[in-house]
């Protein structure tokens, strides 16, 4: 099997954050996190995921900063695996997949359905802009070169308004 090429060069976002989540299993664990699973017999548990493969994957989580190793046990040593900040931002994502996955993919209806609990309603959440509110759509929003673009890479602008009719 051929070994993935890492996207850790690429001068985009998108390829950088995948070149972190993209692998198999990875964003199933960090939603296992914001389920509160912190160890790793219960990833091991609710994922059903090989032990060999899950140390790879919380292992790099640990390696970027989106999950914490807390001790809880010193004999034997044990740790459990704690969001940080940069893991509880990946919340977004993880939201947006479930809701684009029960749009396409839930034929029999979402099997989970999120509560705010606040209100103790059904939650809608949307990509707002964060200064008029509106509801985001790609037929609306266009990209330009920021401040971290490789001026030698125009194609960086080109995603957006025009790329999505």
């Amino acid at each position: 099997m051929a070994r993935r090429r890492s996207f850790d060069d690429m001068n985009c976002s998108i390829a950088r954050a995948l070149d972190v989540l993209g692998e198999w299993w990875t964003l199933l664990v960090v939603r296992e996190a914001f389920r509160g699973v912190r160890r790793f017999d219960g990833f091991v548990e609710r994922l059903g995921i090989a032990p060999n493969i899950l140390s790879v994957r919380l292992r790099r989580l640990v390696e970027h900063g989106v999950l914490e190793e807390r001790a809880y046990q010193e004999r034997p040593p044990r740790v459990e695996y704690r969001l940080t900040a940069k893991g509880r931002d990946l919340y977004p994502v993880i939201v947006s997949l479930l809701g684009w996955g029960d749009r396409w993919y839930a034929e029999d209806g979402p099997p989970v359905v999120l509560i705010h609990a606040s209100c103790e309603h059904r939650a809608d959440p949307q990509l707002v802009c964060g200064h008029c509110g509106e509801k985001l759509d790609p037929r609306h929003v266009r990209a330009i070169l920021g401040r971290g673009a490789d001026e030698a890479e125009p194609s960086l602008a080109v995603a957006g308004a025009a790329g999505a009719r």
